[in-house]
């Protein structure tokens, strides 16, 4: 890869490899866009098959966190960090200790959470090297996990894209098809079950499903199966990129509207599904619940405060969809357009301002 050529592609401001030997660190931390403040993005743990495939997932979701704490209201940035290696096997102190040293030392242009393959505990670690990290222990006084909160955004969003394809908001009756049962969707399915929804889950840990059915009285499905299912609304939670090729002829959900992260395999996949009539809501509006909890921290964290911020993805899928329907345009394209109206005005203020304070300067 060139890597100027892809930082100047999409604009990134910074990209910083970290190694250190005796821990067995790799990390490389992207900083997207700090127009709106701070790079915020949590630190994924992945086993990479090449160090470019690392590199390629940490630009893209660096620039997924821009947009998502753009759209979110966040006085934010965007930033992610993907740390090479297994985290079942690979983990230990003193890499945690070594990538916190390297956070604090960017001096708070990136604040750092937890992400998958990464933990509460990962980040009480990291915090005893640098206080620019969020999700830590509540012992610390901060929000702890925030899954519940990305779930309770989920369910709020899942609402909202449900009354622009139903005509009603209630989910009382309606099939979900959950892909994926991990500890966001979990608490979903319980906000789903509360309201009187059918549920379908599916996952490849066995026994994530069976908590579920226990737990909720869903219904098992095979993964490979779960896309096709016959359900009003398909919610992916799991890994990205299930809106492809080969699932769109298989969907026969009205809505998608799920926790995972870069749901469209191409932009193309998110034009299909506004040909198809499928009411799409985008996964960095929806799935924002956890970054608006853990940004809370930021000015002493206040549970009702937060949440009643994350209320507000409810809003902000409307407002996406209301944009789709009246321009045209594909769900995700409305996104993307709220985000980069919001960048730019700020970017445009700050340039005119400065200007003006040069003129100022030059005229005594």
């Amino acid at each position: 890869m060139e890597l100027f050529a892809a930082m100047e592609r999409e604009d990134y401001e910074e990209v910083l490899f970290c190694q250190d030997k005796a821990s067995g660190l790799k990390a490389i931390i992207a900083i997207h866009d700090t127009t709106l403040g701070p790079a915020l993005g949590g630190t994924r743990m992945w086993t990479y098959a090449t160090e470019e495939e690392a590199l390629v997932d940490a630009l893209r979701l660096a620039k997924g966190m821009t947009y998502k704490n753009a759209v979110a209201g966040l006085n934010l940035g965007g930033g992610k960090t993907v740390i090479i290696g297994d985290p079942h096997t690979d983990k230990n102190e003193a890499m945690f200790r070594a990538f916190g040293r390297y956070i604090q030392g960017l001096n708070g242009r990136y604040i750092t959470a937890e992400d998958v393959g990464t933990t509460e505990e990962d980040m009480d670690i990291i915090h005893q090297e640098t206080d620019f990290v969020t999700g830590i222990s509540a012992s610390y006084g901060s929000s702890g996990n925030p899954s519940p909160a990305t779930a309770f955004g989920v369910y709020q969003g899942m609402k909202a894209a449900a009354k622009a394809a139903f005509g009603s908001d209630s989910l009382a009756g309606r099939t979900v098809a959950v892909q994926g049962v991990g500890n966001v969707s979990f608490t979903l399915c319980k906000y789903l079950h509360e309201e009187g929804a059918r549920l379908l889950v599916a996952d490849i840990h066995r026994e994530a499903v069976n908590r579920a059915v226990e737990a909720y009285g869903a219904t098992a499905v095979d993964p490979g199966e779960i896309i096709g299912a016959d359900c009003d609304i398909y919610a992916p939670c799991a890994l990205g990129a299930t809106i492809n090729d080969e699932s769109l002829p298989q969907l026969r959900a009205k809505v998608i509207a799920g926790a995972a992260n870069n749901q469209l395999k191409e932009p193309r996949h998110g034009d299909a599904l506004h040909q198809m009539g499928i009411v799409y809501a985008p996964d960095y509006v929806i799935n924002a619940g956890g970054v608006i909890n853990i940004a809370d921290e930021l000015n002493g964290y206040h549970k009702e405060r937060a949440y009643k911020q994350i209320a507000r993805i409810y809003d902000s899928i409307t407002r996406v969809l209301e944009i789709s329907r009246l321009k045209g345009i594909p769900a995700y394209a409305a996104a993307d357009q709220l985000a980069e109206e919001r960048i730019s005005l700020l970017r445009n203020s700050r340039s005119t301002f400065l200007r003006n304070g040069q003129h100022a300067l030059s005229r005594r």
